[in-house]
């Protein structure tokens, strides 16, 4: 990975430097992107076996060809959150019928070949089209050679063929070839990233963040977060331990989770949690037991993902011990 504001330029591996000639896109998601939804990665623009985003950060992956607008969790699959057209043009292929399932190595077999899981393919002319994956079983809505407007509804978010959480994968390309709408130039420039773009209001980027946070009288499972449990309003006053925990996104090595639950009687728990590793996705939560149960009344937690000197996403939450 290369380091934040390091002043390299280096050629996108996956296309030429090219030129917009009047060509966007808009988002490819029916959800609010600063409040509810995020994207999770973009195009890998290091040509190296390591993976940098656009701003030389590490929302990516090693050959990662698109941009994933994500889901907080996967219960948010059954609200059929709409995927739309980033932009007019005709539908030049699909697939459909593929279930929504997070990925695991013992599903390889079953979606090799297919791993954009249900999706859409949309020519828009002069060699541009829009790919989009991981759709929704049984939810696509577009037939082959249909015109489609930008913002149209091509079906809705899933977790179909090769995914680890529910979201829809965009990719661009111009003749075969794989464009950043973020930088489509081809050139990533550490020093002034996404100094050109595709879009036709660009989406704020955010360097990670917190998806989730809740409080709850025992940690909860790391798949039951991801799957969407949702946080308690009160807990009874004979509850063995408060905790509090936090679901985040985009975390590097050294970045502190700060998590603290502040009671009727003053501060409870706080505690800096610096972590490890890098990951698209992380949970941590601290907690603290009693034998003499807790004082009735309202309780606040606020969970804070700091990197250096920069808060990076803050949340808190209330909760009522009855």
């Amino acid at each position: 990975m290369k380091p934040i504001g390091a002043a390299l330029a280096v050629a996108l591996p996956f296309a030429n430097p090219v030129l917009a000639e009047g060509f966007t896109v808009s988002p490819p998601i029916d959800c609010d992107l600063t409040s509810d939804c995020y994207i999770q990665q973009y195009v890998d623009s290091d040509p190296s076996p390591n993976a940098s985003d656009f701003t030389c950060s590490s929302l990516s992956y090693d050959g990662h060809k698109g941009t994933d607008f994500a889901l907080p969790n996967r219960a948010r699959i059954n609200d059929n959150v709409g995927v739309l057209a980033s932009a007019a043009g005709k539908v030049k292929s699909l697939r459909d019928g593929m279930v929504d399932a997070p990925y695991s190595d013992a599903r390889a077999t079953e979606i090799a070949g297919r791993e954009c899981g249900n999706g859409v393919v949309v020519d828009h002319g002069d060699g541009w089209e829009t790919q989009y994956c991981h759709m929704k079983q049984g939810s696509i809505n577009v037939t082959r050679g249909q015109d489609v407007w930008r913002g149209q509804m091509l079906g809705f978010v899933g977790q179909s063929g090769k995914a680890a959480f529910p979201h829809v994968h965009l990719s661009v390309r111009r003749a075969g070839k794989v464009v950043d709408p973020f930088d489509p130039d081809g050139i990533t420039r550490c020093d002034s990233p996404g100094d050109s773009n595709l879009w036709t209001q660009r989406p704020a980027y955010q360097p990670g963040g917190l998806i989730a946070i809740g409080i709850s009288s025992a940690v909860p499972a790391y798949d039951d977060i991801k799957a969407g449990l949702t946080p308690k309003s009160s807990l009874p006053a004979a509850s063995p331990a408060l905790v509090v925990w936090g679901f985040l996104y985009g975390t590097q090595a050294g970045d502190i989770i700060n998590l603290s639950i502040t009671g009727p009687d003053g501060m409870i728990i706080v505690d800096d949690v610096t972590l490890t590793k890098t990951q698209a996705q992380a949970f941590r939560a601290i907690g603290k037991k009693t034998r003499t149960g807790w004082s009735t009344g309202a309780y606040s937690a606020t969970v804070t993902m700091i990197r250096g000197p920069q808060v990076i996403s803050q949340r808190s939450t209330d909760i009522v011990i009855e």
